[in-house]
């Protein structure tokens, strides 16, 4: 449908029924697509958004903790009885729980070193008051220091300094459990071998390890191979049914250029596709950063990877009128070549718009729209957003 001149970007979710393993993604988007176009809600220039969870479902890109375990101790080169350090992992049962399993499974006559960044981890989650924290005055924090202590999340209402203590113990490993903000606090341990389990800090994390200890690996660097796998490892990975883990989606920029393609064969309509994760904002209230995945967008076509940015409407709209003394006409002719992109990169009128990665914006306003998949509508069409 033509939108009026008066309705400005628009996003709107798309209801699928359950996606399984073996099913065709592209094929199964496409149908719903297609229903949309036929009630002229789908056009040129709309960006479809695919969440990562239904392309990874219909893949069957599914490993286990066995998997892990078995992964941990190949690549680390250790031995059921060996000390493995985990640096930096965020607190979340959905995105890391059961990646620990797996690391203490590999290890049930030896043990596991996990250390907690504090206050926060690296999306904000709460591990220990700042209070607390500031209390103590120390560079590294112990168990003997938190003592009976319990610091559980505003949200959630899990201490995950208990629970990953007992998922470890669970696999009849031994647990050292401390927090230090310094990665190479985790040395004076004597790992046999460390995982940097941070997400967008990884590289940091692991190249200031391997300068004193070559021996470390990253999340991306298990399960990047195999039946099931993904380009991203274990990163982006969620918790599935019993002992499984559900990994982000492989070759996605195979499926979104594929969509686009049969889209625009089949239905002579161009679009964008891309397959998105978490929302890239942070939650004022909480302080938690959305982004547990190693970013907003898994993959996109072409056409999204740009920047977006804009002028300072409202900026333009009072200097016009306070100091040249336009009228309403004026100004909407004005803001409108403006908007046309006639605007010098260093004009004072962009004054005040922040440019953002298209991706990051899509992914994050798809998140927000589908409810992380919680509405029912995997599938979100962004209209009248590219210009």
């Amino acid at each position: 449908m033509k939108m009026p001149d008066y309705i400005g970007p628009m996003a709107y979710g798309v209801r699928m029924g359950v996606i399984l393993p073996g099913m065709d993604i592209v094929k199964t988007v496409y149908e719903s697509l297609a229903r949309c176009h036929r009630d002229d809600l789908l056009g040129d220039g709309d960006v479809v958004c695919i969440t990562e969870s239904i392309v990874a479902r219909a893949q069957g890109n599914y490993i286990t903790v066995d998997d892990i375990a078995r992964e941990i101790q190949e690549k680390l080169n250790v031995s059921d009885r060996s000390r493995v350090a985990v640096v930096f992992p965020i607190a979340s049962r959905n995105r890391f729980s059961m990646i620990l399993r797996g690391i203490a499974r590999a290890v049930p006559r030896g043990e596991v070193v996990v250390q907690m960044s504090y206050p926060a981890d690296e999306v904000g989650n709460r591990i220990i008051d700042e209070e607390f924290a500031e209390m103590l005055g120390k560079e590294t924090i112990t168990l003997d220091d938190i003592g009976e202590r319990q610091f559980k999340h505003p949200l959630t209402g899990v201490d995950y300094i208990s629970l990953y203590r007992e998922i470890i113990e669970s696999e009849r490993a031994a647990a050292n459990i401390f927090l230090s903000n310094d990665p190479l606090q985790v040395l004076g341990t004597r790992p046999d071998g460390i995982v940097a389990a941070d997400i967008h800090t990884r590289e940091a994390t692991n190249r200031a390890i391997r300068e004193k200890f070559p021996n470390c690996i990253t999340l991306d660097q298990i399960c990047t191979e195999g039946e099931s796998y993904s380009e991203w490892g274990l990163l982006g990975s969620n918790m599935s049914s019993g002992e499984k883990l559900k990994l982000a989606p492989r070759d996605g920029k195979k499926v979104v250029n594929l969509l686009r393609d049969k889209i625009k064969k089949e239905l002579a309509v161009d679009v964008q596709v891309m397959i998105y994760g978490d929302g890239a904002y942070l939650d004022p209230s909480s302080g938690i950063y959305e982004l547990a995945d190693p970013r907003a967008a898994f993959a996109s076509t072409d056409g999204l990877d740009c920047i977006r940015e804009g002028i300072k409407y409202k900026y333009l709209a009072d200097h016009c009128f306070h100091e040249d003394r336009m009228s309403a006409e004026e100004i909407e002719a004005m803001l409108s070549d403006s908007i046309g992109g006639t605007l010098a990169e260093d004009s004072m009128d962009r004054e005040g718009t922040t440019p953002r990665q298209m991706e990051d914006v899509l992914a994050s306003l798809a998140d927000l729209v589908s409810g992380s998949a919680d509405a029912g509508t995997p599938v979100v069409v962004v209209r009248g957003f590219l210009r």
